[in-house]
């Protein structure tokens, strides 16, 4: 598999955190200064391939580094985003963690989709997510 986040000496940026699961580096194309890849160590492409136990230790990681990103940013706020399928670029789980500040560029685009509230769809969401319990 040639998959960079798989592969730590092929990365040409700074790793600021790594651990047996996982490991976090700065983005090389960065929204804002401070933007770090948090990654599993193995390869997954998405979120619900991920073992729960290596999924929480993402989340309490991503908390630390948002943490250290307020204390030496001082941003307005920040943003954790991750993308999943065929919008997953590099085709390995990554999620993004960067300082957020008013005016930076950075926002959602929307689509002409106008979201409506369907009960029958809610219902089946209930179902799908209580059978996973």
């Amino acid at each position: 598999m040639d998959c960079i986040f798989c592969h730590k000496e092929l990365l040409s940026t700074d790793i600021v955190y790594e651990d047996e699961l996982v490991m976090a580096f700065m983005d090389i194309n960065p929204i804002n200064e401070g933007h770090v890849l948090l990654v599993p160590k193995e390869h997954y492409l998405d979120a619900d391939e991920i073992p729960d136990e290596t999924l929480s230790h993402i989340m309490l990681i991503s908390k630390k580094i948002v943490i250290a990103l307020k204390e030496i940013y001082r941003p307005e706020g920040y943003s954790i985003m991750q993308n999943g399928g065929a919008f997953n670029d590099i085709g390995h789980y990554h999620m993004h963690i960067f300082p957020r500040y008013s005016g930076d560029g950075f926002g959602w685009t929307y689509g002409e989709f106008q979201a409506i509230a369907r009960s029958e769809t809610t219902k089946r969401m209930c179902e799908i997510i209580e059978s996973q319990l």
